[in-house]
């Protein structure tokens, strides 16, 4: 039989038809083979590998998406916007209360929270930089690129850093500052009714003096401010440093030791009351009683019951003014201080923005005036502290603010208390603000009407909480109230208050003052003109 020959050609052909086994199945389609390990991209160039950790800093999951680990790279990017959909839901409760940030468990959470993203976020760059492979780099884009990602993750972690030292610093502050006294135990803040049902709130505000030359403190300015919780409205009750022989009520040990009036040092003038309390513990039943005895003295001489006091160290205040960028305050006359013929400095007349020392000697300065135009122009401060300090100026300049607050700042409002004051301050930045001092002609610091005062308080109150604003008059610079009409009911402070005002209208024969039934009948006669006057706003006395 014939043989049949094959050329290489086809069989050549005929071999490449057959699978594996040569049974003639078709051979697979040519391709990469298919492995268990992951697939990577094409090796980065040194400069690439680090702009890459450095996005994923910002975008987590970038590193590993380019790095091709898809699936790592879609969770973290998933876990990263569910995180900022939180902080965005977050920031915007909190801007809607935020006074809660005061809460000691708050600033607890937010130091942890801090503490955990300062490593996760090292963490992540860490891991980002490790996926893209450093290793194929040549040994000096390996050097540089390892360096550069050690700087990336300290430098993410300093926010976090500084977020956890500014709240551990604020936290600290205000432990110290609301430090309650040795054997007087504060009443606890219900959340649901921080203010106990009172309808305003009195804080006693004191500018003291403790320099080098001088033995324990002196409470050279003393302000009261009467909040009305409601609206904000507020009024500023100044009482000389020199008014002399305030009476005490009977719940304070003072009464006993000062029957007649304050007379202690042959004056007994006002400002020398802490000192006295602090110096004798064995009168006040314990050490550190000062603020408790000025609080009781200027309470029952106001007839309001005075609830906290906070004070500042007059030179502690400068750095306070100089933390927060200075006041603008509108100077009427040129006021030189320093010594006895103010050879210091002289602070121009005009509207100026003031450093601290400047405002802490307008403040103080006596040179060619008096305890009476410095109240005034210490009024004024206090006016523009409360409208141009905003917390965008806290927070921009906390760290500064706090380390003066510390050594300058003391108070007897209850750490608990702050979180509800926040609210309250934004209402008396945006509300009325009216200011009354008792000073001649309307009273004389030597022999003060103590019924006129209580009558003056109650009625400047009264107009403050009125709907419409208060009647504002001067004469010769001096501004006054009308004494309240026999009928007035003494209520109208409200609250806490109601009951002291009461108790002041109403006052003893001890301390000078007649009852209201008495008063009704025969008018008491007085050395002070009673003219028809209001407590005067201080945007009008400021020019705030």
């Amino acid at each position: 039989m014939p043989v049949s020959t094959l050329s290489p050609a086809s069989d050549q052909s005929s071999a490449s038809s057959k699978g594996p086994s040569g049974a003639g199945d078709p051979a697979p389609a040519p391709g990469p083979r298919k492995t268990g390990r992951p697939r990577f991209a094409r090796p980065l160039s040194t400069g690439a590998l680090i702009g890459w950790t450095a996005l994923s800093a910002v975008v987590p999951g970038a590193a590993h998406l380019r790095a091709g680990r898809r699936r790592t790279g879609f969770v973290l990017l998933g876990v990263f916007g569910t995180t900022l959909v939180a902080l965005g839901i977050l920031a915007l409760k909190l801007s809607e209360n935020a006074q809660v940030v005061l809460r000691g468990s708050t600033m607890t959470t937010i130091m942890i929270g801090a503490g955990v993203g300062a490593v996760a976020w090292c963490s992540l760059v860490a891991f980002s930089y490790v996926a893209l492979r450093p290793q194929r780099l040549s040994q000096g884009g390996q050097v540089l690129s390892g360096v550069v990602a050690g700087f990336l993750c300290v430098s993410v972690m300093a926010p976090f850093v500084f977020t956890a030292g500014t709240i551990r610093t604020a936290s600290q502050l205000l432990d110290a500052v609301t430090a309650p006294v040795a054997g007087v135990t504060a009443s606890p803040v219900r959340a649901e009714d921080p203010w106990d049902g009172r309808k305003r709130v009195n804080f006693l505000l004191i500018g003291g003096d403790a320099a080098g030359n001088r033995v324990g403190v002196r409470t050279d300015s003393m302000t009261v401010a009467s909040v009305n919780i409601a609206t904000g409205n507020t009024v500023l009750l100044s009482l000389p440093r020199n008014l002399q022989y305030v009476h005490f009520p009977a719940s304070s040990p003072l009464r006993k030791q000062f029957p007649d009036g304050f007379n202690a040092e042959g004056q007994g003038l006002l400002n020398s009351v802490w000192y006295y309390a602090d110096n004798n513990p064995q009168v006040m039943g314990g050490k550190n009683r000062g603020a408790q005895a000025l609080k009781d003295a200027i309470g029952y001489t106001l007839g309001l019951h005075i609830d906290y006091y906070a004070m500042v160290d007059m030179f502690g205040f400068a750095a306070l003014i100089d933390a927060v960028g200075g006041l603008k305050i509108r100077v009427e006359r040129d006021v030189r201080w320093g010594g006895h013929f103010g050879t210091a400095g002289t602070i121009k007349a005009g509207y100026r923005t003031l450093n601290g020392e400047e405002v802490l000697w307008y403040g103080r300065s006596r040179v060619d005036s008096d305890d009476f135009s410095r109240m005034a122009r210490q009024r004024c401060v206090i006016g523009a502290l409360a409208q141009q300090v905003t917390p965008a100026t806290v927070l921009a300049n906390f760290t500064r603010i706090a380390s003066a607050a510390r050594h300058m700042f003391r108070t007897d409002i209850p750490r608990d208390l702050l979180e509800h004051l926040v609210p309250l301050g934004m209402k008396v930045r945006k509300a009325s603000i009216t200011s009354l001092q008792f000073v001649p002609p309307i009273i004389y610091p030597g022999a003060a009407d103590w019924a006129k005062i209580r009558n003056m308080t109650r009625e400047a109150i009264r107009e403050s909480m009125a709907d419409r604003p208060a009647t504002t008059t001067a004469t010769n610079g001096v501004t006054g109230v009308t004494a309240a009409s026999p009928g007035t009911s003494p209520g109208t402070t409200g609250g806490a208050g109601s009951s002291s005002a009461s108790a002041g209208a109403a006052s003893s024969p001890a301390d000078g003052a007649s009852t209201p039934t008495a008063r009704a009948s025969s008018p008491r006669l007085t050395p002070t003109p009673n003219s028809g006057k209001a407590a005067k706003s201080l945007s009008e006395l400021c020019g705030l």
